[in-house]
């Protein structure tokens, strides 16, 4: 690492990418697993699904072959910049979404950040990806094509080319886990905002779309800085180096007129 939140591969300097994930019922999916009729709407076959679900686990919370990816955000640090941003558009289709988070990955070969990406976001991404038919080589490289990757890639849990914040933290241990909103407020930063991933379901039925994509942009970038906090706790930052990084995420921040940076701003002490 050094100076600035990258590593160093040889004279290779790789960038950072946070990312995140949120997902809605993939209420086409079910319809044909469940054995649904064409005559249920959507909301009728999630509440099937979610009633299910109570009854046999205690908990709605759906299987992630079953979770309809419908924005992926990402945070990226590179060597002169930082940005915020979600890929595509409110009208891409959930493969147009997934294809452009492995290209990115396919084109750079970034250090891959997450909050619980390890138990969700990947797997997650992982099931959708193989539903829509989208390729990913260089993610899934495992020592095959690079041999650099058969000691350092994304899919072992203990490499650090994708660096799940919350397993690491809690030393591999579930009952450790804490949220993230939780000790990103602790920490001085932000934390969620107004919504949270139990609101989404209904956000995405009303078409709130652009307030799924902002409410996913906080997230990133709550874990960016919570990413920035733990290089600070490595030494792989120093203080200043740190304040410097908080100052480059404000400065950042404080370029957008969107109402969601504007309260990030105002909720960051």
């Amino acid at each position: 690492m050094g100076a600035e939140p990258e590593r160093s591969l040889g004279q290779e300097v790789i960038p950072t990418l946070v990312f995140d994930i949120e997902t809605v019922p993939d209420t086409e999916g079910l319809r044909k697993i469940l054995g649904i009729g064409s005559e249920a709407t959507p909301n009728e076959i999630a509440e099937i699904a979610f009633q299910r679900r109570r009854q046999t686990h205690g908990s709605d919370f759906l299987q992630l072959h079953v979770q309809r990816v419908v924005a992926i955000s990402c945070a990226l640090r590179n060597s002169d910049s930082f940005k915020v941003w979600t890929l595509g558009s409110s009208e891409d289709t959930e493969a147009e979404l997934i294809q452009r988070f492995y290209d990115g990955i396919e084109k750079y070969t970034p250090q891959l950040v997450s909050w619980n990406g390890g138990g969700f976001d990947l797997p997650v991404l992982h099931y959708r990806a193989l539903i829509h038919g989208i390729r990913a080589p260089r993610y899934w490289d495992m020592g095959e094509d690079d041999r650099e990757f058969k000691w350092n890639n994304y899919i072992s849990r203990y490499h650090m080319r994708h660096l799940d914040l919350m397993d690491l933290l809690a030393l591999y241990q579930p009952r450790a886990n804490v949220p993230l909103d939780e000790i990103a407020q602790l920490a001085g930063f932000p934390g969620k905002l107004g919504m949270d991933g139990s609101k989404v379901w209904d956000a995405f039925q009303n078409g709130e779309i652009a307030a799924i994509r902002n409410y996913c942009e906080t997230d990133v970038a709550n874990t960016y800085l919570v990413y920035l906090r733990f290089q600070l706790m490595r030494g792989q930052l120093s203080p200043e180096q740190f304040q410097r990084e908080c100052a480059l995420v404000r400065a950042e921040l404080e370029k957008s007129a969107e109402p969601h940076w504007q309260e990030f701003l105002q909720a960051w002490v």
